[in-house]
């Protein structure tokens, strides 16, 4: 009885080892999909105690012609990009240089 103990727990140790490379897998899988950062995880160093930094800073890119600012980034385009470029306008116009 010891002897069937002993495989059944050499068994589940094997399963959770698996389980964990495929989790693994999965979670690497997803941050190069999403595109994630350490920092979009929580996984960046901190600044340390009582140094504030803003998080997720992003870099202006395009700036419009009423001074509106866009990253660039995913997602929906700001109205000002989408009014632009409907009017036939190309979006290197609004390109911040520098």
């Amino acid at each position: 009885m010891k002897e069937q103990a002993e495989k059944l727990l050499a068994e589940a140790e094997r399963m959770r080892e698996q389980e964990i490379t495929d989790a693994v897998a999965d979670i690497k899988r997803k941050i190069d999909l999403y595109g994630l950062t350490a920092e979009d995880l929580g996984l960046a160093k901190s600044a340390g105690p009582g140094r504030n930094r803003p998080k997720n800073k992003a870099v202006v890119k395009y700036r419009g012609p009423n001074g509106e600012t866009w990253s660039g980034g995913r997602g929906r385009k700001p109205q000002w990009v989408t009014q632009a470029l409907q009017q036939g306008r190309n979006l290197e116009e609004f390109a911040v240089k520098g």
